[in-house]
C-alpha cells in the first residue's frame, strides 16, 4: 500500500490493497417508493447518475434528493482475469440504512444499520471472454425519514428527534467506499493486534473462516523485522500468537510509531495475506487519573462531527480527512472526540500516524424501545470490532446525553440496565480502553465521569466547574429545549462510578465568533486551574450548517476569534491569570493607569517547567499571535522566576504594570520563557475609565 494522499484503499488497517478494484464514481440511479420489498427497476428506469460514495441528499452526489426514502444504484463490474479461481467479495464501508444487493438479478446479501458489510458475489457473476467475470451490481437502499428507532447520530428526521435543534442534513444511501477484493475460499476473517501486557510485543488473535480452516498454516510477522510466529489453525478456526519484539518502541502523541504486522494463511484453497497497522501503547485508568504508557495524560480535546459542506457525512477526499486532524493539532489539541459517527477508517489511520488521540462513539438513536436498543447495540459492536486495532483510540463512548433513552435514566432501572449492558458489551469486545457509559451526565457505570456544561457567565462557570469536580452530588443545568432548563444529576444514583477520572467533554459559548474566542480563552483557563481534572473537549472544531460554534468555518477557513490563539489556549503549558474578565475587548477596567494581578502556570509535561515571566504593552486589540508571538522587548525589570510541576497549578507571582503615558487602553502581553524558547503566552485587554479630569476636559 502506498502511503500518500493519492491512495484510496478504504481499509488501511486491514490491508489487502495489493489486489482490489475501486467502485467509486458514477453509478446509475433510480428513485423508488418507500418499502424494502420493492423489486429493482428495469434497466430503463435508471434515469439519473449518482456519484458514489456521497449521500444522495448532498450536492456532491449529483442527485441532491431531500427526504427520499428509497433508491436503487446500478453499475457493471468486470473482474480481472488474474483473480480467476478465487472468491470475489463486494465490500461496503457504509450504507444508510437498509441495503439489498443483487448481482445479475441474483440476491447476494443484505444489511441494515451502521457499519461495514460484504457480499460474496462469485457465483452470481457470468464468465466472459479472456477469463474475466462480469456482472451488473444493483443495490436497493431504504432510508426511512422516521429515524427515531434507528442509529442515525445527528441526521435530521421526520418526525423530528428530541435533539433535532442540533441535528443536520441526513446522509442516506451509499456514503462510504465500495470496492471489490479477491480472496481464497478459506480466508482471514479477523486479525486483532493487541499490545502485550508488558508492552514488549504483541498478541495477535486471528480468526479463519472457510471449508479448509482446520489444519491451515498461519504465520504472523512484523514487517521489516525478524519478529515472527507460526501455528496451525485448530478446529474452531482461531489462533492466538505471541509476537515479542527485541527492541520495542512505544506509540505516543510525541512519537506515534506504528508497526506493520502481516498475517499469512496457507490452506488447500490458496494463500490469503492481510497487513495491519498497530501501535505499542497502554491506556488505562489508575485511581482518578488517566495514564498513557504508565504516565498521566491530560486530554486537550475538540469535538469533530465529521460533516463537510456539499458532501454531508462523506469526506470529499482522503486529504480532507487528514487535513481535519492537522487543523485540530494546529489548534493545540491532542484529542479529537469523533461525535456519534463511525468515521472513515482512513481518518483513524491518519490519526494513528499523527499521534492524535481519539474518543470514538457510535451513532445514536433518539427514542427508547427494544428495536432502537438493538439497533444501537449493533452500531456499538460494529464500531469496536472494526476499529479495535487503532492505537489512536483511547476512549470508547456508548450513549450521549441520554439520547435514545428519552432523558429518563436517573429514574428508570430499565434504562439504567440498558446503559450498563452497553458498557458490558464494549468490555466484552475490548477491555483495553476506558469506557464512557452516558456522556454528559447521569452516569451509571463506566470508567470515566464526564460532563457537558454550557455557561456564558464566567463567575458561575468557575463556581460550577469546581463543584462538578469536587462534589459527588453535583447537578448540571441542561437546556433540553430552548426555553427549558433541567437539572441533571452527574450520577444516576448515589455511589455510582465513585473515584473515577473526571473530565469535561463539551463546553463553549458565545453568539459571535469574537465572543466565542474570548469565552474559549477564559473558560479553558478555569479548567486548567483544576489539578484533579483529566481533560476537556471544546465544542467544536468547525461550523456545521446552522451550528455556528466552530473555531473554523464550515469550509475549514479561519474565523475571527478576536485575536485569541487556540494553540496558545490549548498548549501543554499555559498561563492562568487570577482575574475575573468582563467582556471581549475589555477584560479589566482600570480606575487609574496601573493594573496588578497574580499569574499562575498550568503545565502538563513530563518534567517541571522552569522559566521567567515577562510582559509588555501592545496597542489595544493588537494581534496576539501564537506562543512565539511576543514583543521583541519586555518591560524594564520583568523576568520573574516561575516554576510549575506537572499537573499541579503553580504558586502565584504578582504582575504590576502601568499603562504607557497617554494610553487609555492596551493589551498586556505576558509570556513564560526558559533559556531556549517561549513556553506559554497570553494577553490581558485593559481599558482605563475616564477620571474627573478627563470628564472636565470633555
Amino acid at each position: 500500500m502506498t502511503d500518500t494522499l493519492e491512495w484510496n484503499y478504504p481499509r488501511p488497517d486491514f490491508d489487502r490493497s495489493a489486489r482490489w478494484l475501486d467502485l467509486s464514481g458514477p453509478w446509475e440511479f433510480a428513485r423508488g417508493t418507500a418499502g424494502a420489498a420493492a423489486p429493482p427497476p428495469a434497466p430503463g428506469g435508471y434515469r439519473e447518475s449518482v456519484t458514489v460514495p456521497f449521500p444522495w441528499e448532498s450536492p456532491a452526489s449529483g442527485v441532491a434528493a431531500a427526504w427520499l426514502e428509497q433508491a436503487w444504484y446500478r453499475r457493471p463490474v468486470e473482474v480481472p482475469a488474474a483473480w480467476a479461481g478465487e472468491r470475489i467479495i463486494l465490500k461496503f464501508g457504509g450504507v444508510h440504512h437498509r441495503a439489498r444487493v443483487f448481482v445479475n438479478e441474483v440476491p447476494v446479501g443484505e444489511h441494515a444499520g451502521a457499519g461495514a458489510f460484504e457480499c460474496d458475489i462469485t457465483d452470481a457473476l457470468d464468465a466472459a471472454p479472456g477469463g474475466t467475470l462480469r456482472g451488473t451490481v444493483v443495490v436497493g437502499v431504504e432510508a426511512p425519514n422516521d429515524k427515531r428507532a434507528i442509529a442515525h447520530g445527528k441526521q435530521r428526521g421526520i418526525p423530528a428527534a428530541d435533539y433535532d435543534s442540533c441535528s443536520f442534513q441526513p446522509s442516506s444511501g451509499i456514503w462510504q467506499p465500495v470496492w471489490l477484493e479477491p480472496r481464497p475460499a478459506t480466508f482471514l476473517s479477523q486479525v486483532r493486534v493487541r499490545p502485550a501486557v508488558r508492552l514488549d510485543g504483541f498478541e495477535v488473535a486471528l480468526r479463519v473462516a472457510g471449508p479448509s480452516a482446520a489444519g491451515a498454516r498461519l504465520t504472523v510477522a512484523v514487517v521489516g523485522s525478524d519478529a515472527s510466529a507460526a501455528a496451525e489453525v485448530g478446529e474452531d478456526g482461531t489462533v492466538l500468537l505471541p509476537l515479542p519484539l527485541p527492541e520495542p518502541r512505544l506509540w505516543s502523541p510525541e512519537d506515534p510509531h506504528l508497526y506493520r504486522v502481516s498475517a499469512r494463511l496457507r490452506s488447500s484453497d490458496g494463500t490469503d495475506e492481510v497487513t495491519c497497522t498497530a501501535g505499542l501503547r497502554r491506556i488505562e485508568v489508575a485511581g482518578d487519573e488517566i495514564r498513557l504508557n504508565g504516565t498521566r495524560v491530560f486530554l486537550r480535546g475538540v469535538l469533530d462531527q465529521g460533516y463537510w459542506p456539499g458532501s454531508g457525512l462523506s469526506a470529499p477526499s482522503p486529504e480532507a480527512l487528514r487535513r481535519d486532524l492537522t487543523l485540530a493539532s494546529e489548534a493545540g489539541y491532542n484529542l479529537v472526540r469523533k461525535h456519534l459517527k463511525l468515521e472513515d477508517p482512513r481518518w483513524l489511520h491518519f490519526a494513528d500516524q499523527a499521534g492524535m488521540l481519539v474518543w470514538a462513539e457510535p451513532p445514536s438513536t433518539s427514542r427508547f424501545s427494544p428495536r432502537s436498543l438493538a439497533e444501537f447495540r449493533q452500531g456499538l459492536a460494529s464500531l469496536v470490532e472494526r476499529d479495535v486495532n487503532h492505537p489512536c483510540i483511547v476512549i470508547w463512548g456508548c450513549f450521549n446525553e441520554e439520547w435514545g433513552l428519552d432523558w429518563k435514566v436517573a429514574g428508570d432501572p430499565v434504562r439504567q440496565r440498558a446503559v450498563a449492558e452497553a458498557v458490558a458489551l464494549v468490555r466484552e469486545l475490548d477491555d483495553s480502553r476506558p469506557v464512557v457509559d452516558n456522556s454528559g451526565w447521569t452516569h451509571v457505570g463506566g470508567d470515566l465521569v464526564d460532563w457537558h456544561y454550557y455557561e456564558a457567565d464566567l463567575e458561575r462557570w468557575a463556581k460550577n466547574v469546581d463543584a462538578l469536580i469536587t462534589d459527588d452530588a453535583a447537578e448540571i443545568p441542561v437546556a433540553l429545549h430552548p426555553d427549558t432548563v433541567t437539572m441533571k444529576p452527574l450520577r444516576a444514583r448515589a455511589g455510582a462510578v465513585p473515584g473515577r477520572p473526571n473530565l469535561n467533554s463539551e463546553y463553549g459559548t458565545g453568539f459571535t465568533s469574537v465572543e466565542r474566542g474570548w469565552q474559549l480563552k477564559w473558560q479553558t483557563q478555569e479548567l486548567r486551574r483544576q489539578n484533579r481534572l483529566n481533560g476537556y473537549v471544546y465544542t467544536e472544531l468547525y461550523d456545521i450548517e446552522h451550528e455556528m460554534a466552530g473555531l473554523l468555518a464550515a469550509d475549514r477557513s479561519p474565523k475571527d476569534l478576536g485575536n485569541v490563539s487556540p494553540a496558545e489556549v490549548n498548549a501543554e503549558t499555559v498561563l492562568v491569570l487570577d482575574v475575573v474578565p468582563l467582556r471581549p475587548g475589555t477584560d479589566l477596567e482600570l480606575a487609574g493607569p496601573e493594573v496588578s494581578f497574580t499569574v499562575r502556570c498550568s503545565h502538563h509535561g513530563l518534567a517541571p517547567a522552569h522559566g521567567r515571566l515577562h510582559w509588555a504593552w501592545l496597542p489595544h486589540l493588537a494581534a496576539a499571535g501564537g506562543p512565539a508571538g511576543v514583543p521583541d522587548r519586555a518591560e524594564a525589570g520583568v523576568g520573574l522566576p516561575l516554576t510549575a510541576e506537572p499537573f499541579v497549578l503553580s504558586e502565584p507571582v504578582r504582575v504590576t504594570a502601568e499603562l504607557p503615558p497617554g494610553w487609555t487602553s492596551g493589551r498586556l502581553r505576558l509570556w513564560l520563557r526558559d533559556e531556549a524558547a517561549v513556553l506559554a503566552a497570553t494577553s490581558l485587554d485593559v481599558v482605563r475609565l475616564p477620571d474627573e479630569a478627563d470628564a472636565a476636559r470633555g
